[in-house]
């Protein structure tokens, strides 16, 4: 196989593993008649009466057909909200299609009042189950009146084209939501909540992913008005979300009760992530997990690629000691201090590397989310764009250097969604190696001039058929972004 087939494999076999029927079903088990039990992940929930489910995101269709299957006749009612409509015909849950394009909509606003409806009318004895993924943010949009939706949305679309990364957008939304920021839970009060989550936010912050609509919230409205001066959005709000913001208190007041709640995460990147290193192994080769917390603009995070390539091929050409490693070595510990990745110990990871020699191809292994600031009117995705940046540095790199190290290695970069979209097209992402770039200019493509525009998908879709672009369809499920870095030494090692 060769490597690009070997990423792809690696990537599939790390989607397979969060998809969320069967990562359900390894969660979540009934048991009992007579007074039956819902066990989530080894915790007992009694089924005192009346069982209801509501879900809103990419992963929810699968994970609520797991939970009906699972539930059978104790489940009463349920209402997901969803980007997709696939239930069998005589399901209990009802499907609400929303948020095509992730952004809220109308229909998005129809699948979140019936949810709240429905937990509005729960008693003590009732048990809500609440399965929550990402992109559930805009499937569940219920803004603070006198807000409108489509004002919530272009403040959501300003701080997005801005750079703004998921976890500034989701403090913001709950600010401005009746149902994020914990409100969901406490109109279910009294009934007992228990939330199953699929993470697709980097540290699994119960109160970021979705927005945290059954989580309380450890922000206040002082940190939504500090996310937006620092994107200078302040005087660029509607007069209803000054209204709101200027009626809520400034600061956090005193923690609610969530006892009747209990949130359980069962998937995220670094299941993923653990998978796809267990099969590369397999595959023989020498495999490093760098984090699954990839922060950052793309083009300052593609740079870190670079250098961690440069890096493993100074290495396998019998250069890993030198000042050529130790400028390489400090320039990755530099941009790592710029990025402040979280829990990222490059110094350990470095010293790792240290000892990989060229006798195994090596896998680097990392997952997260980047930003991408929006300069141009171009088609393309947060993943495609790093690909594109990281296939840009590796050809600088190799026209600076004589007798490049990375001309002695074959080596294959790949980043992708793993909700199988990136951005507005149909592609999860792409891949990219070093002689990218120059192909290209052979075909008359200015790489430079697409990334510019914000343009990676027009790039990679003409450049060679697409065939570098990495296309999956939906998954059903979502834990963020996976990136693959394969290096093996040539014959002229």
């Amino acid at each position: 196989m060769s490597l690009r087939e070997h990423a792809l494999s690696l990537f599939r076999s790390a989607v397979d593993t969060v998809r969320p029927a069967p990562m359900l079903k390894r969660a979540v088990k009934l048991q009992g008649d007579g007074c039956p039990q819902l066990l989530v992940k080894g915790q007992a929930f009694p089924v005192k009466r009346d069982l209801y489910l509501v879900g809103f995101g990419k992963a929810v269709l699968g994970m609520a057909a797991a939970a009906e299957e699972i539930l059978g006749e104790h489940l009463i009612r349920g209402i997901i909200s969803v980007p997709e409509m696939l239930l069998k015909p005589d399901s209990k849950i009802q499907v609400i299609e929303g948020a095509k394009n992730n952004l809220p909509d109308p229909e998005a606003l129809k699948g979140a009042v019936a949810i709240q409806e429905l937990a509005e009318g729960l008693t003590v004895d009732d048990l809500l189950l609440v399965l929550i993924s990402g992109g559930g943010s805009a499937l569940l949009p219920a803004p603070i009146p006198p807000i409108l939706l489509k004002e919530k949305e272009k403040l959501t679309k300003m701080l997005a084209s801005r750079g703004a990364a998921i976890q500034e957008l989701n403090i913001v939304r709950k600010t401005l939501s009746l149902l994020k920021g914990g409100g969901l839970a406490r109109l279910a009060y009294p009934a007992r909540v228990v939330s199953l989550i699929l993470s697709d936010v980097i540290g699994d912050p119960l109160d970021i992913i979705a927005s945290g609509p059954t989580a309380a919230s450890s922000h206040s409205v002082q940190d939504c008005l500090q996310i937006l001066a620092k994107y200078n959005l302040l005087h660029h709000l509607p007069k209803s979300v000054e209204t709101v913001l200027s009626s809520s208190p400034t600061k956090l007041t005193a923690m609610e009760d969530y006892s009747h709640v209990c949130n359980i995460i069962i998937g995220s990147n670094t299941l993923a992530l653990d998978e796809a290193k267990h099969q590369a192994e397999g595959l023989g080769y020498a495999t490093l997990l760098l984090s699954a917390a990839i922060c950052g603009e793309v083009s300052r995070v593609a740079t870190l690629y670079c250098q961690l390539i440069r890096l493993v091929c100074l290495g396998f050409s019998g250069l890993g000691e030198g000042t050529l490693s130790d400028e390489v070595r400090g320039n990755l510990l530099q941009l790592a201090a710029e990025l402040e990745i979280p829990g990222l110990n490059l110094a350990e990871f470095l010293q790792a590397l240290r000892g990989l020699g060229p006798e195994r191809p090596v896998c680097i292994l990392a997952g997260g989310e980047t930003t991408v600031q929006l300069h141009g009117t171009g088609k393309g995705g947060r993943n495609q764009e790093l690909a594109l940046h990281v296939g840009l540095g590796l050809h600088r790199a190799q026209a600076v250097e004589t007798s490049s190290p990375l001309g002695r290695c074959e080596i294959v970069f790949l980043s992708g969604g793993t909700d199988g979209q990136d951005g507005p097209t149909e592609a999860a992402g792409a891949f990219c190696s070093p002689e990218l770039v120059a192909e290209a200019l052979q075909e008359g493509l200015s790489v430079e001039a697409f990334l510019s525009n914000n343009d990676s998908y027009t790039f990679f879709s003409q450049f060679q058929g697409g065939h570098h672009l990495l296309v999956t369809g939906l998954t059903g499920t979502n834990v963020m972004d996976i990136q693959a870095i394969l290096i093996r030494a040539t014959e002229r090692s």
